[in-house]
């Protein structure tokens, strides 16, 4: 019997002083909702690149329902977030994807475009293969980028010290007190202060990654601009 998988965007409508506000400086808030943007797509293309999947955004603010239409032409189903902060809300969202019949489903946020399709595929392939209960992506800072579920399990999202460098390894603890299988994906990064942002820049520059709208957007900006203008590919 083929298993169901569900792929979720976590996504906020990118406005101006409201996201990625931690790289003001050296960007603008304006600078910084636009790259915020930029992430988004990037993330909507990589998701419509993987096969066997059902998509959807779980967006904010509940008002964003049109915006998130529009960027996604019909391709993502669209779920608005609900709960007080980030474990409630992901917690809700697993539940009620589970709860609607998929076997399997993953959850991923915008702020790594250079993570590789190759990531998701592992994510998807040690659930649906029953290797593990719970697969989680590890982030440089502590965090994790993807959580990815078999069955609703709201003990991974209590008790968890939101945006501090123990979210992973308190989830890790959680499910490992719950008897759940665990499996770590590669380490990557998410784009959140000004050091991410060069290393982003860096990564962009090589050509090593498909985030085409994030790449032609960054390295139009100071200090940025100088790193490759050769080619604009939106």
């Amino acid at each position: 019997m083929k298993i169901q998988v569900a792929l979720a965007i976590m996504a906020k409508r990118p406005q101006a002083g409201e996201v990625k506000t931690r790289l003001c400086p050296p960007l603008t808030p304006e600078e910084a909702a636009e790259l915020a943007l930029r992430f988004l797509l990037d993330k909507l293309d990589q998701v419509c690149r993987l096969a066997g999947i059902d998509r959807f955004i779980a967006f904010s603010p509940p008002d964003a329902e049109a915006f998130f239409a529009n960027q996604t032409g019909g391709a993502f189903s669209l779920l608005p977030q609900r709960g007080n902060d980030l474990g409630e809300r992901l917690a809700d969202l697993a539940d009620r994807l589970l709860g609607d019949g998929f076997g399997v489903v993953t959850i991923i946020g915008t702020d790594s475009p250079t993570l590789p399709d190759a990531v998701l595929v592992e994510a998807h392939e040690v659930l649906t293969r029953d290797q593990a209960d719970v697969v989680l992506g590890p982030t440089d800072d502590g965090g994790y980028y993807l959580i990815g579920l078999r069955r609703p399990s709201r003990v991974l999202f209590r008790g968890i010290a939101w945006s501090t460098d123990t979210v992973l390894s308190q989830t890790v603890a959680n499910a490992g007190m719950a008897g759940l299988r665990t499996h770590l994906l590669p380490a990557w990064y998410d784009v959140d202060v000004e050091s991410d942002l060069h290393r982003l820049a860096r990564d962009l520059a090589d050509d090593r990654t498909p985030a085409l709208r994030t790449r032609s957007y960054l390295l139009t900006l100071a200090p940025f601009a100088g790193r490759d203008r050769t080619v604009d590919r939106t």
